[in-house]
């Protein structure tokens, strides 16, 4: 049983440190800090994370496995319920590690682990929008040119990647707490699919739009 104290502790560390950093940001967020709130020492935290980064790279490392298992669901995707309901997921689960996205750029250029994973996580996130291209459009419900799928995809992956910081421009003060958590998600989602709008059949367009009006609050529009 003394075994297991350990690692109880380690991951109480690890959820503390995730939620200072979701709340605050990850620079504004010290080792100190995080003990405090536990209400442990220092030196206990240092115990199981003798440094910052390895408390970021715990985390991180989660959430490339969570990440993962979620785009491998993307070969599952046929039509725009589908692809809603796995966007609204993908951005739940960067909404849960949203750290990483609202300091990104800080954290690529002073944490190596960070700087040699994340591109990959780009190009897996381009791949499995990919998939979900492929398999609407395999089904007939989406129509466009092989020349633009990779452009397409690419897009989507920006705006996946960089969502959040669009809201937090608009609202710093509240964009990133949870409160208004559920309307930047589903904005979010909103966005990131209607960017294949233009390619889609007429009935899933319309499917989408519906979606869009029962979830996001966005108006209907009529056929093109």
């Amino acid at each position: 049983m003394a075994k297991k104290a350990p690692r109880r502790t380690a991951q109480r560390i690890l959820e503390a440190a995730l939620d200072l950093f979701n709340r605050f940001g990850e620079p504004n967020v010290s080792t100190t800090l995080v003990a405090a709130e536990l209400r442990i020492s220092p030196g206990n935290l240092y115990y199981h994370y003798p440094a910052k980064d390895e408390l970021i790279n715990r985390l991180y490392e989660s959430y490339e496995t969570e990440l993962n298992e979620l785009l491998h669901a993307s070969s599952g995707v046929h039509d725009v319920e589908d692809a809603w309901f796995f966007m609204h997921s993908l951005f739940e689960l960067i909404w849960r590690y949203r750290f990483l996205y609202r300091d990104l750029n800080d954290l690529l250029s002073k944490n190596r682990h960070i700087e040699t994973h994340f591109q990959q996580v780009l190009e897996d996130k381009a791949t499995a929008i990919r998939a979900i291209i492929a398999g609407m459009a395999e089904a007939g419900h989406l129509q466009l040119d092989e020349r633009e799928v990779d452009p397409l995809a690419q897009s989507m992956v920006v705006v996946l990647t960089y969502w959040l910081s669009y809201e937090y421009v608009r609202n710093p003060r509240q964009a990133l707490e949870p409160g208004p958590a559920q309307g930047a998600m589903l904005r979010g989602a909103h966005h990131t699919l209607h960017l294949l709008a233009p390619y889609l059949a007429s009935e899933q367009r319309l499917h989408l739009l519906a979606l869009s009006n029962a979830y996001v609050g966005e108006p209907e529009l009529e056929p093109a």
